[in-house]
This record gives C-alpha cells, structure tokens and sequence, in this order.
C-alpha cells in the first residue's frame, strides 16, 4: 500500500484536472519570481530580435559594410554567448542552489544589456551584446529546475507550461517598447536593463527548493562547479537522456533563432521593397519599418503564448512524446508557409501569429520536459545543456548565413531569407527522429 501511495500524486497527471488546485502559496511565489526572471530574459532577447537592423544601419553607416550581412554575425556572437552561459550557469546552478545562480543571471543579463547603449561600432555592441547572452543563457534552467521541485508532481506540467507561455509576455512588451521608441534603439536596450531593481525582491524572499537542500545535505552534489557535467556523462541513463534532450532542443532552438527571429527581417525587406517602389525613403520609412516589425513581434507572440498553453495540455493529456510529434510537423509547415507566402507587411496580422503558435509552442515542452530527464543533482546542468547547445548549432548557421549575405552577388535579401528560412525548416524533422529514444515521462517522479 505504502509503495502505491508513494505514487499517487503523480498519478493525477494522468487524468489532468486543474492542476493551478495543488498550489499553495509559497509554490505559487516561485512560480511567479522564476516568471518574471524569464520574462525579462525574453525581453531583452527581443529588445535585441528589433533593434539589430536600425543598430547595425547606424553603426556601419560610412563603413561600406553590409548591415544584413552583420546582422547575422552579431546574431552568431550572440547566440554564443547564451550557449555558453546557460551551460555554464546550469552547473553553477546544480552547485550552489538554483536562487543564488537566478540573481547572478538576471544582475548579468540587466547590466551588460544597458552597457549596449553606449556601443559605437560595431564590436562593442556585438560584444556587449555577447555578454548579454552569458546571462540570459543561465535563467530558463535554474528558472525550470526551481519550479519543478517546488511544486507539486500533479501540478508540474501545468506549472512550467505556464511559466513558459508567460515569456511570450516579456516578447510581446518588446514588440509594444519597439512600436513606441523603435527609431531610437538606443534606448530600448536601456528599458531592457531595469529588471535589475527586482533582484534585491529575489535576494530576500526566494530559498531553495527542499529537493535541492537534501541532495546537498546527502552529499550528492558534483565537485566543483563543471564536475556536473562529466557527472551526467559518466552515467548512462543520463548521457542517453542528455543526447536525446540535446536533438530536440536543438530542433526547436536552431528552427526558431536560426530562421523564425528572422521573420522580423523577411517583414523589412518586404515591406521596404514595397515602400521604394512608391517612392518613399527617409524618416518616413524608417518610421514604418520600425512599426511593423514590431507588430510582426506582437502577432509572434499572440500566437506563440496560445500554442504553449494548449501544448502543455497535450502534454498532461496524450502524454510528452506524441505532443512533440505533432508540434514538430506543425512547425516544420508554417516555417516554410511564411517565409514563402509572406509577400505583404499585412500578411503579419494571419501569417506570423500561425508560426509563432507552431515555432514557440513547442518551447512549453522543452519547460516541461527537459527537469524530467535528470536527477536533482544534474537537473540544472542536463536541462541547461539540452536546452542551450543547440545555440552553438544556430551561430555557426548563423555566421555561416553572414558569410553568404555579405558575397552574394545579388542584392535580394529577401529572396536569401525565403531560401534560408525553407530548407532550416527540415529541422524540425530531424527531432522526430529522437523520439524513439526518449523515455515518456507523463505520470512518473522526478528522477532523484
């Protein structure tokens, strides 16, 4: 009897009910500090997603230098920096408690994101910008792993699903500060650094999760901060569960920053090209380019924030493998349905909110399900490690797409974009393929 009991709490997970009843008051505080950390992470992500074009255009401006071609390699450097940091501050967060490493994140991300204002060429603000990434890379793992062991087993679905869903929140406040000061970049990234006044809010209220507390109190902690790292490796199960995480990570991560952020540019070209052939150019354009490609972010994250709430509740219900299935092939149509239909900036307010419920739906599961591979000791470093090296994957693709932009013979950006955003669409088949191999997690414990 006491065996069957020590499984009941999960067992609800498999005939959801509203899990938002199993929370009290403490668990909903994490869940709300840990949203909020990342919803700010998310803004600042997108900050960056609106102001790369006019940035670039200014800061090459007498240079003869491609700001497309920029574009992609500050993006590239960017997306390093957040690789490595989120793998490194998983195993930070693994060794000395998920709360402290959040405060060191959000301290990092918030500050380097307002030194942006000051960049004058072209490498401070790309390593500005890098250092930005070391920061935000850390948040979503210690963030996931802090919220899945406090909650409880019936609620953790739900929990995370909603704690990614809320991201697109930070997304959409992007999109709202682009449209009101998208001409002056400068100053977005600088409403992009106020986060930091929340941390001391964090500093005095957040502990640790009692998980955590009693891996550390039986000694199971790695030494040293990366000995995590080769913890997960030198074990089996996890290694399996690490490469398994690290393909569908990668599929979603490398679909959506390898070509869906782009969509940003697609809505720029196109409507730049528009606005040329009617003769317009100057303030006026520039004006109207800025508020669409904010509109563009908005109706990315409309359609993102519905497709993450509904695939958590696929998740709960039809379980975590088949959910990933048909996200995957959802994705991999409306990538390539955008980037070849969008032939007008209107198109923004049906096309764009479609892939963003497909692109970013499926990053509900990634919260879900990635804390469940791994023991609490690992839990950080495994969640960090699948979720973030696919970042590495997409900077290459994305220095790689630099390169082609800046000696392509043709001026046609957007053609390049069209062609660059159906075939990176094949990735997110490729994380079909892992599924064979990745254990079911609905309905059981958190590994310990």
């Amino acid at each position: 009897m006491a065996e069957l009991n020590l499984e009941t709490p999960d067992k609800i997970d498999l005939h959801p009910g509203p899990w938002y009843r199993e929370m009290n008051g403490h668990c909903w505080f994490v869940l709300a500090v840990a949203a909020m950390a990342w919803l700010f992470d998310c803004l600042d992500q997108h900050l960056f997603n609106q102001a790369r074009s006019p940035a670039m255009e200014e800061l090459l401006t007498g240079t003869g230098k491609s700001p497309t071609a920029y574009g992609y390699f500050v993006t590239g450097m960017f997306l390093v920096g957040w690789g490595t940091g989120g793998i490194f501050f998983g195993a930070v967060g693994d060794k000395i408690g998920r709360a402290k490493t959040l405060v060191i994140c959000i301290l990092l991300y918030s500050v380097c994101t307002g030194l942006i204002y000051f960049s004058h060429a072209f490498w401070d603000f790309a390593v500005f910008q890098m250092m930005t990434g070391l920061g935000i890379g850390g948040v979503f793992a210690v963030g996931v792993a802090l919220v899945a062991e406090t909650v409880p087993s019936s609620a953790r679905a739900g929990a995370l699903g909603l704690l990614q869903a809320l991201s697109t929140v930070g997304n959409a406040l992007a999109g709202v500060i682009g449209y009101v000061i998208g001409k002056y970049w400068r100053w977005m990234f600088v409403v992009g650094s106020l986060p930091a006044l929340g941390v001391v809010f964090v500093i005095l209220k957040l502990r640790e999760p009692e998980a955590w507390l009693k891996a550390k109190a039986e000694g199971k902690l790695a030494v040293g901060l990366l000995g995590s790292l080769g913890k997960m490796f030198s074990d089996r199960r996890w290694r399996k569960n690490a490469i398994v995480g690290l393909v569908l990570g990668c599929s979603g991560i490398v679909g959506f920053w390898g070509i869906g952020v782009f969509s940003n540019d697609l809505v720029h070209g196109v409507l730049q090209d528009h606005l040329k052939a009617q003769g317009l150019e100057g303030d006026a354009v520039k004006s109207q380019l800025s508020t669409w490609v904010s509109l563009n972010t908005l109706m990315m994250q409309v359609g993102g924030f519905t497709g993450m709430m509904l695939y958590a509740r696929m998740a709960r219900v039809l379980g975590r493998r088949p959910t990933f299935v048909v996200a995957f092939i959802l994705a991999f149509l409306a990538t390539i349905w955008e980037f070849q239909g969008l032939t007008s900036h209107y198109q923004v307010f049906w096309l764009t909110p479609i892939m963003g419920f497909c692109q970013l739906g499926i990053f509900a599961l990634y919260a879900i399900y990635f804390p469940e591979l791994f023991p609490t000791s690992l839990r950080a470093t495994g969640t960090s490690f699948c979720y973030n090296f696919g970042r590495f994957v997409t900077a290459s693709g994305a220095l790689i797409q630099g390169y082609y932009a800046l000696h392509q013979a043709s001026g046609r950006s957007v053609e390049t974009l069209r062609s660059i955003g159906t075939w990176t669409a094949l990735v997110y088949l490729v994380g079909i393929l892992a599924l064979p191999f990745a254990p079911e997690t609905k309905g059981k414990p958190l590994p310990e």
